[in-house]
């Protein structure tokens, strides 16, 4: 019964937002200012056309047209006067070249209320130098890669159907964001993309990813310290890493999670199905109130994982136990298939110290000869 009345807090929420970007907003269109849709022309007007909108009392709406545009870094900030809505119908490119950025974002939306972004279309990343280039998991001072969208401090915010394809980096972060909802989102990498996370979530509340198809080298969804209320549902995911909580505990000072729901999702060739990962020599944190029901796996190589001894290149002290504890957790008709003879790994690496009140009902996967 909660679920469901924050269920209809969200739908309530996206019916505000769309009555707030009705007809009566003012209107700029990027061509009328200057950018081409030649696939060659930078779309600076982008910015000077921000500032036109963020500035009116009137609900304003951007258009990007239909076309290929080109669209260095940039940072659009708030706070505005009144609701702002971008619609994006064409496809806007970044730079291939990564070393072309200074941060580790192509675009950045940061403090804003009442923020829609919208249209069909398509956020091109251009990633494959980058990917490439990329040393990271093995060069702690390695350049920063931009990440394609990036979300900083956004309350009330709406992004339906919209692409982002082929980002350098994550796809999306959200970070210091509330009530926040992503709707009919799509994202697009191959499955050898590295760390193209689509959707990473940390230290917000409320956040809502619906009717959305994730498809990405990384983890489709996944969810950093202080995330809290988040909730997943009519998600396809595959290729990717599966839904991830962490990892969690590397760092001093994290906040607890608390609050995940995962429904109705579909994961298909996904490395991992719904995972936890802290790490072991940990920092204390906490992890509470997961909840995974109607789930559909195919061909899962891992369906299901809680792993506390998360040590990724072996750069940790794998002997030493996790003190990121996690309570409330179920997984509720969890079914469909594996990819390996071992289907369940539920309990991979838990300390039994840090797992306390997990239920596992009604679920069945099913490994290539057989039920697991």
């Amino acid at each position: 019964m909660a679920i469901r009345k924050l269920d209809i807090i969200a739908a309530a929420a996206i019916l505000l937002l769309s009555f707030s970007s009705a007809s009566d907003a003012q209107v700029f269109d990027v061509t009328k200012y200057g950018a081409k849709a030649d696939g060659r022309s930078s779309i600076s007007a982008l910015m000077s056309v921000w500032k036109l909108a963020c500035a009116s009392t009137r609900p304003s709406k951007i258009v990007i047209p239909k076309g290929t545009f080109l669209l260095g870094e940039v940072k659009i900030q708030g706070p505005c006067k009144a609701p702002v809505e971008i619609e994006v119908q064409g496809t806007v490119k970044a730079p291939a070249d990564p070393s072309s950025f200074e941060t580790d974002g192509w675009l950045t939306f940061s403090y804003i209320d009442n923020f829609t972004l919208s249209g069909g279309g398509v956020f091109d990343g251009q990633g494959k130098i980058a990917w490439e280039q990329n040393d990271c998991h093995k060069n702690k001072k390695c350049n920063k890669i931009p990440m394609n969208l990036r979300f900083d401090f956004i309350t009330n915010a709406l992004v339906h159907d919209i692409t982002t394809l082929d980002s350098k980096n994550f796809h999306v972060n959200v970070l210091g964001c509330k009530n926040f909802t992503f709707l009919r989102f799509k994202v697009a990498a191959p499955d050898d993309s590295p760390n193209t996370d689509g959707i990473h979530i940390g230290r917000s509340d409320g956040i809502y990813i619906t009717d959305s198809t994730i498809g990405t080298g990384d983890d489709c969804i996944s969810l950093g310290d202080g995330s809290r209320q988040v909730h997943v549902t009519g998600v396809k995911c595959g290729p990717g890493h599966g839904i991830s909580v962490g990892s969690l505990g590397k760092y001093k000072g994290e906040e607890p999670v608390s609050g995940f729901w995962v429904k109705n999702c579909t994961l298909i060739n996904t490395e991992n199905g719904v995972r936890v990962k802290t790490w072991p020599a940990s920092y204390p944190g906490s992890v509470s109130d997961l909840h995974f029901e109607n789930i559909n796996m195919v061909k899962v190589r891992n369906p299901i994982v809680i792993d506390q001894v998360y040590c990724p290149w072996n750069q940790c002290q794998a002997n030493i136990p996790s003190l990121v504890k996690i309570n409330n957790v179920s997984f509720k008709n969890i079914r469909g298939s594996s990819s390996t003879a071992v289907a369940w790994r539920e309990l991979m690496n838990v300390s039994i110290v840090t797992l306390v009140s997990w239920v596992m009902s009604m679920s069945q996967l099913l490994a290539p000869h057989g039920v697991c």
